[in-house]
């Protein structure tokens, strides 16, 4: 059952690991769900429809805190540059099991001139202005700052339970003639959490 468990996890999580590839990301709030169909409302306003298919990942996000972000941690951190360095927007935290997913550093699309750097959590620094994070991966590392308003969520499996009018959701996938997304994954908030990656 765990071994099931951490494939499905590794699935739905290289949802994550992919956010360099060119398939546009829709996020939104999920306005209504019927049967495999979605409606999502984006952020950029407007109603998109979505449809679920047999081989579509769903991981769930959980609040996580400063506590979790321990030595060695496999954690993921969406930043924006700040002077000579980057300025965190979020940081997501892997469970162990998926230790090396999307490791490296390269643009994201959260934001203007945002990037994504997964990698393991080398040092944690606290200073006035926030703490400061040293993120090593395969081939170099990133210093980043950790501003207290920056959210900390976690990774845990998803089911299509999960999916339900109101939640909030990142739905990756590519769009049909109808403008209909085929959703290859899809990250969805648990308890009120909004995805903020």
């Amino acid at each position: 059952m765990v071994r099931i468990v951490v494939l499905a996890l590794s699935c739905a999580l290289s949802f994550a690991a992919s956010a360099q590839t060119p398939a546009p990301t829709l996020r939104g709030v999920v306005a209504g769900v019927s049967g495999d169909a979605l409606t999502v409302t984006s952020r950029a306003g407007g109603s998109v429809s979505v449809r679920l298919g047999p081989k579509t990942r769903i991981v769930a996000v959980v609040a996580a805190t400063p506590a979790d972000l321990k030595a060695n941690a496999f954690i993921g951190v969406a930043a924006v540059p700040e002077g000579d360095g980057l300025k965190a927007l979020e940081v997501h935290v892997f469970p162990e099991a998926m230790r090396g997913v999307g490791e490296g550093f390269r643009p994201f699309d959260l934001a203007p001139g945002s990037s994504m750097t997964n990698g393991a959590l080398d040092a944690r620094v606290s200073g006035v202005d926030g703490d400061r994070l040293t993120v090593t991966y395969k081939g170099g590392s990133q210093q980043i700052r950790l501003p207290a308003e920056a959210p900390i969520v976690a990774f845990s499996p998803g089911d299509r339970g999960d999916i339900k009018p109101g939640v909030a959701a990142i739905v990756r996938g590519a769009a049909d003639g109808d403008g209909v997304i085929d959703a290859t994954a899809v990250i969805v908030g648990r308890n009120g959490v909004v995805p903020p990656m």
